[in-house]
């Protein structure tokens, strides 16, 4: 009776095709890759809160601003122009801005001379509205606004922003960028690795394939190494890019400002990072399956 009588079963081929684990730097090439996607994709995550918290923030408020040189006149149409304002239905609350204040905020960058006839300031009124405003409806406050007090400009802080919020989204697109590379890197990786395998077994394969056994025998043993391997590599990996976000995380916290804290993570970011070496294991998976089948069949 030949060898052909008796295919060859799953446990006969594992014994003769031993699991032939990745040699070399492979593993950890893969746990840097995993540990760099974390980061990004944490980052990206972080960006995208503080771009929402900014716009919740800041999408029902406007600033008025009214320019004038004598300080006794610019009090006079800042009260005026306050007034005009406090009728408007969509007006929720306003806040004539103190010259203490602006004098505080400008002193770092225009030195100690501002607030005097040489530097006047304009005055400013913080608006903050029951909603996001329309153009049209911005564009109705200016009027009432030139009815009472001529020469005065409101400024939708949401408009002003918009570079910061240009700024993040390109960040946003940037982290998306470096996770899609990092993923071709990966695949890369475990395609080498693969190759490498088969070739160092490839004697042993030819006598399995003489044996009766079958491709897919073949090509599950070869996973069951990509598996551990790459498993091992995404663990190692997330764990120190969660604790690099992690310390990220603190050291933005102790800077207490409360833009900074709307950039913390939610509990569904942290699922969609904890998601991401399972993704790498399925990656890694799915590569090496590949890899190996083109491999069988280009040896036919």
């Amino acid at each position: 009776m030949s060898d052909h009588d008796h295919p060859i079963d799953a446990r006969e081929a594992a014994r003769l095709l031993p699991t032939s684990r990745f040699k070399g730097p492979i593993p950890w090439v893969i746990a840097i890759l995993m540990a760099l996607v974390v980061i990004a994709a944490a980052g990206g995550l972080a960006l995208g809160n503080l771009a929402d918290t900014a716009r919740a923030d800041l999408s029902n408020a406007v600033t008025v601003q009214i320019i004038e040189a004598n300080p006794q006149t610019r009090a006079e149409r800042a009260q005026a122009a306050a007034a005009a304002l406090a009728s408007q239905p969509l007006v929720v609350s306003l806040r004539i801005v103190p010259e203490e204040e602006l004098i505080g905020l400008l002193e770092p960058w225009l030195g100690t001379g501002v607030g005097g006839e040489d530097v006047p300031i304009p005055a400013l009124i913080d608006v903050e509205l029951s909603r996001r405003a329309t153009a049209s409806e911005i564009a109705g406050l200016q009027t009432a606004l030139d009815r009472a007090v001529p020469g005065t400009k409101i400024d939708a802080q949401s408009t002003w922003l918009r570079p910061v919020y240009d700024a993040l989204a390109a960040l946003q697109w940037l982290a998306l960028a470096l996770i899609a590379l990092v993923a071709i890197a990966t695949a890369g990786a475990v395609w080498l690795a693969a190759r490498s395998a088969f070739a160092n077994h490839r004697e042993t394969v030819q006598i399995i394939h003489l044996l009766g056994g079958t491709d897919n025998q073949i090509t599950r043993i070869f996973q069951r190494s990509v598996t551990i391997e790459a498993s091992l590599g995404a663990l190692v990996g997330a764990a120190v890019g969660v604790a690099v976000v992690w310390l990220l995380g603190f050291q933005f916290a102790a800077l207490g400002s409360g833009m900074i804290g709307g950039a913390s993570l939610t509990a569904s970011d942290w699922v969609i990072v904890a998601a991401i070496p399972l993704a790498g294991v399925l990656l890694a998976l799915l590569t090496a399956r590949i890899t190996i089948s083109l491999a069988l069949r280009a040896m036919l």
